[in-house]
């Protein structure tokens, strides 16, 4: 905690946001506890965290822009980005407030830091980010403010973003990462899956719980992990991780949560040095 303020640091997370809405669910077409240990992992996070945020920011795997974008809306709308699920999923609420203030300072960290920034005044929420954030964060009186992927999906790229964000953690605003440790729509469920997934997965948390001298080195070269093009065909839903790792500090990052839902590994990672 800082004694001047009485802010207290904040970690940085990287969580797996489920598919589509899918801790909002009546399942009645469906396994009804796919997603529940999940739900229950985001439902205790906040119990977790040294103080309620002043703010947060989240990197979402859905949302690409060819520089890192900042959304500065004071009262963004919810993105309803997924397709085929029930109607009442279209009508969800979670109206959390912006921060254009905070969005601005978030730009022009990254600007200094000499990577690609903009931002964007008229971007909601996607469902990386309001849907494990309704779970987790209920109340939606915390600030967020979105934050882009860069299109060119650089892990380097974006260790460098999360460099470049970290002293927002000494001003009490979570990081977050929002996106999956494993993600291969195509994979789920079928009898190879799980122990490719679980291979993947011991190498990223290895990766993950290293001191970031080896850390940074290690997920710029995730390719050569095993089965790592099995586990994310496009790497648009790792790269969230990147940054969340890139805010890290110098002590290792650890596995906070691991499920196997549809028969494929997926963890959650916590940075708090």
């Amino acid at each position: 905690m800082t004694e001047k303020t009485g802010v207290h640091r904040q970690p940085a997370i990287f969580l797996p946001h489920g598919g589509g809405p899918c801790f909002f669910m009546d399942w009645s077409w469906g396994p009804a506890d796919t997603w529940n240990a999940t739900q229950y992992f985001l439902e205790g996070l906040s119990a977790t965290l040294p103080a309620a945020p002043k703010a947060m920011v989240v990197i979402s795997g859905h949302w690409e822009e060819p520089a890192f974008t900042v959304g500065s809306a004071a009262a963004p709308r919810l993105m309803f980005d997924y397709y085929g699920f029930p109607e009442h999923t279209y009508r969800l609420t979670w109206p959390a407030p912006g921060d254009p203030e905070l969005a601005a300072r978030v730009a022009g960290l990254l600007g200094e830091a000499g990577l690609p920034a903009a931002e964007s005044p008229n971007r909601g929420f996607d469902h990386g980010v309001f849907v494990p954030l309704k779970v987790a964060f209920p109340q939606a009186e915390i600030p967020v403010i979105p934050l882009s992927l860069a299109e060119n999906l650089d892990p380097a790229l974006h260790l460098a973003a999360g460099r470049a964000l970290a002293p927002l953690r000494d001003e009490g605003v979570l990081i977050v990462g929002s996106g999956m440790s494993f993600h291969n729509l195509r994979a789920y469920l079928r009898p190879e899956t799980a122990e490719r997934a679980r291979a993947f997965d011991a190498w990223l948390t290895d990766a993950v719980e290293s001191p970031a001298s080896d850390r940074s080195p290690l997920l710029t070269r995730w390719r050569e992990a095993p089965f790592a093009e099995f586990a994310h065909p496009r790497e648009e839903h790792l790269m969230p991780l990147m940054v969340a790792a890139g805010t890290g500090g110098d002590a290792p990052g650890r596995r906070i949560f691991d499920d196997e839902p549809m028969g494929a590994t997926i963890s959650a990672y916590r940075f708090d040095g």
